[in-house]
């Protein structure tokens, strides 16, 4: 069941950084959720690229964790 939970947040993580990253790339005026932060175009672009990758390392790992377990 904890395997199940980390690959869903996993999922999400992954959802909705990617989606932010590239509409941050298409329209630089459309900074998502992570408006807030400091520091302009860069600093947003590589915490989304970062935020994408750990979303989808944590799928993957949660997932094969499972499997191991025999629940996949």
């Amino acid at each position: 069941m904890k395997y199940d939970v980390l690959q869903v947040l996993g999922m999400v993580l992954l959802a909705v950084c990617a989606q932010a990253l590239v509409r941050l790339l298409v329209d630089e005026g459309e900074r998502g959720p992570l408006d807030g932060l400091p520091g302009g175009f860069l600093p947003l672009l590589l915490a989304y690229a970062v935020l994408t990758a750990t979303g989808v390392l944590l799928t993957g790992w949660a997932h094969s964790r499972a499997k191991a377990l025999g629940r996949r």
